[in-house]
């Protein structure tokens, strides 16, 4: 029923400014923003006269109308990241399937993007006592493009607390400094923090902490005020037999 519902929608404001609005599939909204994206940020390079958002609004304007933005970018540049254990992939479970910045989708809709022909299958190894991924597989024979794509399917989102931009819009964070401190290119010292967020990680007063291996992140402002979170993992942990049998058969009292 939601997807019969899809419209698009025009509401006149003030001042002269409109809205313009659709009711799309999550996966094809998140690939069209996602190329809007991209080209608004590499006119970005050659133009300081507007911030992001304007260049978002004109290069979605421009789309629309048929004319040229003025910049072009690859097909990867509308790519939308969706996880799916392989049980719900085989239609044995009907949980666990999320799309990067949206959340959990049904599963029978991870299964439609899953099966469209332009789709790009990526075989994701993960860890089943963490939920953690180990290895993507012989995807990439760079090792830069497989630790960058590792460290996207990990951590997913920027790691500041309250930013949920997907890991893939990050730039690719140095936890330890590669020429300063001597950080290794790695994924464990490895974080995604989008542009705002990767500037702002030396500014005076600002305090941050990520540990790559646990997916724990805090952060302190100059006001002295902290904020925590906890990375999502890719897949629920699985308990152990140990576990299982400690819940089943309590010790006596």
């Amino acid at each position: 029923m939601a997807h019969e519902g899809r419209k698009v929608t025009l509401d006149h404001g003030v001042y002269a400014q409109s809205r313009l609005s659709a009711d799309l599939p999550s996966d094809v909204a998140s690939a069209c923003y996602a190329r809007v994206d991209a080209m608004a940020r590499k006119l970005r390079l050659g133009d300081s006269s507007r911030n992001l958002d304007q260049l978002r609004a004109d290069v979605f304007a421009d789309l629309l109308l048929g004319n040229d933005p003025g910049v072009q970018v690859p097909q990867s540049a509308a790519m939308v990241y969706l996880h799916m254990p392989i049980d719900t992939a085989l239609s044995m479970s009907e949980t666990g399937a999320s799309i990067d910045g949206i959340g959990p989708v049904p599963a029978a809709y991870a299964r439609e993007i899953m099966t469209d022909p332009k789709s790009i299958w990526r075989k994701v190894l993960c860890d089943p006592a963490t939920g953690n991924p180990v290895d993507l597989g012989r995807t990439s024979y760079r090792p830069n493009s497989t630790i960058r794509k590792l460290v996207e399917a990990r951590d997913r989102m920027c790691v500041v607390p309250w930013c949920r931009r997907p890991a893939r819009h990050c730039d690719f964070d140095h936890q330890k400094q590669w020429a300063k401190d001597g950080g290794s290119t790695s994924t464990a010292n490895a974080a995604p923090r989008c542009r705002k967020h990767h500037g702002l990680k030396n500014a005076p007063g600002w305090i941050h902490h990520y540990d790559p291996i646990h997916g724990t992140s805090s952060i302190t402002t100059p006001l002295g005020v902290t904020y925590e979170t906890e990375r999502e993992t890719v897949l629920p942990p699985r308990s152990s037999p140990t576990d299982s049998a400690s819940e089943l058969d309590p010790p006596p009292f």
